[in-house]
């Protein structure tokens, strides 16, 4: 029993100790600061950008297919990014994309381009996933692009 009583009262007074540290930070800790923007780092850039395998060369070409066809208007500098994937979706929706315009590499517009890899050389199914396949065929896309651009 005087074990157990000295338990109670060692958590007793850590709960003091913890409750007395959260009142004496008052106010200033409940009441929300306002946020500075962060800097957009590179490594927020870089998720942004998203070339499936593509090198910025192949990249490249898909952006001027885009930039000649489908309302491009980003920089051609190889990398994927929203503004061009959103070009890419307009593009897609003549393989069956019908999702949101979005910029968003996600399992539709995957599934989308799968189809139009179908001229690539692409054979297995619209899965949505990119895999070595998927990105092989947007590869050769990207080369046939490149050498146009």
């Amino acid at each position: 029993m005087t074990q157990r009583t000295g338990t109670l009262v060692t958590f007793a007074a850590l709960a003091a100790v913890l409750a007395g540290g959260l009142m004496s930070a008052g106010t200033a800790a409940a009441t929300p600061t306002e946020r500075q923007a962060a800097p957009v780092s590179e490594d927020a850039t870089a998720r942004s950008v998203n070339n499936l395998g593509l090198s910025t060369a192949q990249a490249r070409g898909i952006q001027c297919f885009l930039r000649d066809s489908y309302n491009y208007t980003g920089a051609l500098d190889g990398l994927l990014g929203p503004q061009s994937w959103r070009a890419m979706q307009r593009h897609l929706q003549r393989f069956g994309y019908n999702d949101a315009i979005d910029g968003i590499v996600g399992p539709n517009t995957i599934r989308a381009l799968q189809r139009q890899l179908r001229y690539w050389g692409y054979r297995d199914g619209a899965d949505g996933i990119a895999g070595p396949n998927t990105q092989a065929a947007f590869k050769r896309w990207g080369d046939h692009e490149a050498a146009r651009c």
